[in-house]
């Protein structure tokens, strides 16, 4: 198939990269609660809906809570479904997320990354979207504007295929706020990509079911498989969704990235914006003839083991950038890449790095000190800190 690329360039935040992906998805009901640095998100939408530029129903609540508990009941009348949130607006939402993946409604959710407080910070970290990571939601975590823009479409089409949610991810202010020029699809190739939602099962007086009702013990465990097993399928889902979309619109990100990784002999891997600028000093290293490569994580749920597998077989070691921490611990990634590796005999030694906490800056003279810190010692310790002052 020839690529479509056809559309509007525009020059555009990552709050509104979002808007205009959900509203190229024809959303049906929005439900949100304004939160730094999210706001503009749901903004840019409200006004879209007030001047018939999306046919949709924006429904304003006192609460993430709430937000996300009315998107459950559009969602299981059969209404394609957004929100989005930050923080402690996702952290108030754990409970319904419970309920929204356990009910398989295919709600798409973006998160702008942002710290947890106490202290008050409104700057970006991952510990808010990683601390909901065993709640059922698939995660994505975008790089660039474009990549957000496109990403709400994907979640879409494979939220809808699997019956599971999705949380796309970006950086507060580092992308949310920060304009790059993304193209703008056009409507009618996008309505070729993402059919309407035609769910198979759905709340119709005509049609009356039973939705979450009591489970017992000989039938819960059951549904828990399957939605283990549906986020299994995602994987193939997202890297057909990818390939599908590559095709229309010219563009594909993969469920990860190697960079400039073959014949490498050390891998940094990174996720979300600290990607690009690793970008500029692996070709920095790699122009000073050392063997640096780099390999972006982009879908962290489901987790692709065994793409990460394939791409660090034969590496000698591997430097981790986590821009999270699980306290007593260690980084995130870091860890569920041990995870993956850990069942094979040959494996490289893992250096996991926690940096960029709260906001602070991961600069290139930043990203040269975590790889040349690898190069020079032959063992990891558990958690290196980057730049903390002492």
């Amino acid at each position: 198939m020839t690529p479509t690329l056809t559309g509007t360039k525009k020059v555009v935040t990552g709050n509104h990269a979002v808007s205009y992906g959900a509203m190229l998805s024809r959303v049906q009901v929005i439900s949100a609660y304004p939160i730094t640095p999210q706001t503009q998100v749901v903004e840019l939408l409200s006004e879209f809906c007030a001047n018939g530029t999306l046919r949709a129903k924006f429904i304003k609540v006192e609460s993430e809570h709430s937000a996300m508990a009315a998107l459950i009941g559009a969602a299981s009348a059969g209404a394609r479904t957004f929100t989005a949130t930050s923080a402690h607006g996702l952290a108030l939402m754990h409970e319904m997320l419970h309920w929204a993946a356990g009910a398989r409604l295919p709600i798409v959710m973006a998160n702008v990354n942002r710290a947890m407080g106490p202290p008050w910070s409104v700057w970006t970290d991952q510990n808010d979207s990683l601390s909901q990571r065993d709640t059922g939601w698939m995660q994505i975590y975008c790089e660039s504007n474009q990549e957000v823009l496109d990403t709400v479409i994907q979640a879409y089409r494979v939220a809808e295929k699997v019956f599971m949610p999705a949380m796309l991810v970006l950086d507060a202010f580092v992308l949310s706020h920060t304009a790059e020029q993304i193209e703008i699809p056009d409507q009618s190739v996008v309505d070729e990509y993402l059919p309407p939602y035609r769910p198979i099962y759905k709340l119709d007086p005509n049609d009356p079911r039973s939705f979450g009702g009591l489970a017992p013990p000989d039938v819960y465990m059951e549904l828990r498989y399957k939605m283990h097993r549906a986020m299994e399928d995602a994987l193939t889902e997202w890297a057909r969704a990818d390939e599908e979309f590559s095709e229309l619109f010219g563009r594909r990100y993969g469920l990860i990235e190697p960079y400039r990784a073959d014949d490498a002999k050390i891998l940094l891997v990174t996720s979300g914006t600290v990607t690009s600028t690793a970008r500029e000093v692996i070709d920095e290293l790699q122009s000073e003839g050392r063997r640096v490569g780099l390999l972006k994580i982009r879908v962290f749920r489901p987790f692709p083991a065994q793409l990460v597998r394939e791409t660090l077989q034969g590496v000698e070691k591997v430097a981790v950038i986590d821009r999270n921490i699980s306290f007593g611990m260690g980084g995130i990634f870091a860890q569920e890449i041990k995870s993956a590796l850990y069942n094979r005999h040959e494996r490289p030694p893992i250096f996991g790095f926690v940096a960029g906490l709260g906001g602070r800056d991961i600069t290139p003279k930043v990203i040269r000190e975590i790889i040349e810190y690898t190069e020079s010692h032959d063992e990891p310790e558990d958690l290196i800190w980057v730049g903390v002052k002492r």
